[in-house]
């Protein structure tokens, strides 16, 4: 064991600067593939899809397939991933509170 922490592996797997984004674009609503995209600016389909693959692995989104013509698929967060919404949001106030110190360091060195 390593600091009390029973496990070396990490319970989120950040693969990507989209996850975050993603999850917090699911936050108040299930969404569409198309409206993901569109709120995602800049994120390629592929690297859309394969985020929402991992995501769904490990618990964190669902994906619900409509049996319609077209398909309708729909993600939403699970209680898995909603309960890491408040981590999130804490980790966006230290970095709001400590940003200029965190870069002014990273340039010292």
């Amino acid at each position: 064991m390593f600091n009390g922490c029973k496990s070396f592996a990490l319970p989120i797997r950040f693969g990507n600067k989209w996850t975050g984004k993603i999850l917090l674009c699911l936050r108040d609503d299930r969404r569409r593939f198309s409206e993901l995209q569109t709120a995602l600016q800049g994120i390629t389909p592929k690297v859309l899809a394969e985020s929402l693959r991992a995501l769904e692995r490990d618990g964190f989104v669902s994906r619900t397939s409509y049996p319609e013509v077209p398909p309708r698929v729909e993600y939403e967060l699970t209680d898995l991933g909603r309960s890491l919404l408040e981590p999130m949001a804490a980790l966006c106030r230290w970095t709001e509170a400590h940003l200029t110190e965190l870069l002014a360091e990273r340039t010292s060195v």
